[in-house]
């Protein structure tokens, strides 16, 4: 239970500014950047917030969900789920966000994947760092 809310609190949060960053790169709003601008896209990403839970909370949990079922693979340890999470969740951000606008192109696949790819791979890693994970029961004889 506990790999669940971790993965619903942090995925939406870092998923939601990596989103935020990636939308504005492709529009060109880092072009003339100055401190100003910084401070308003902060609190773009603060007033969006709710958003970012609301529509990131069932695809964090999915993920979570990808995470636990690796986690009873005995072949696969912590850092190998940690980039197949990580691989799922790129490859399912980058199709569902990166056909959208003008652009279209590598750079777009890869900035749109990484949207999914750093926050499960963070969560993954606050998961087997701070998380108790369950041992496999000793076999009886």
């Amino acid at each position: 239970m506990k790999r669940y809310l971790v993965f619903a609190l942090v995925g939406p949060f870092v998923g939601g500014f990596l989103l935020l960053l990636t939308t504005t790169y492709q529009s060109g709003y880092w072009a003339q950047t100055s401190l100003g601008e910084i401070g308003k896209l902060f609190a773009v990403f603060f007033k969006t917030l709710q958003y970012s839970y609301l529509f990131g909370f069932l695809p964090a949990l999915m993920i979570g969900a990808v995470d636990d079922i690796l986690l009873h693979v005995r072949r696969i340890g912590p850092v190998l789920r940690m980039l197949l999470v990580g691989l799922f969740a790129f490859i399912l951000a980058s199709l569902t966000y990166s056909s959208r606008g003008p652009d279209s192109g590598v750079l777009q696949f890869v900035l749109y994947g990484l949207v999914g790819f750093v926050p499960a791979v963070i969560s993954s890693w606050l998961v087997h760092r701070y998380v108790e994970e369950p041992r496999p029961a000793a076999a009886s004889t």
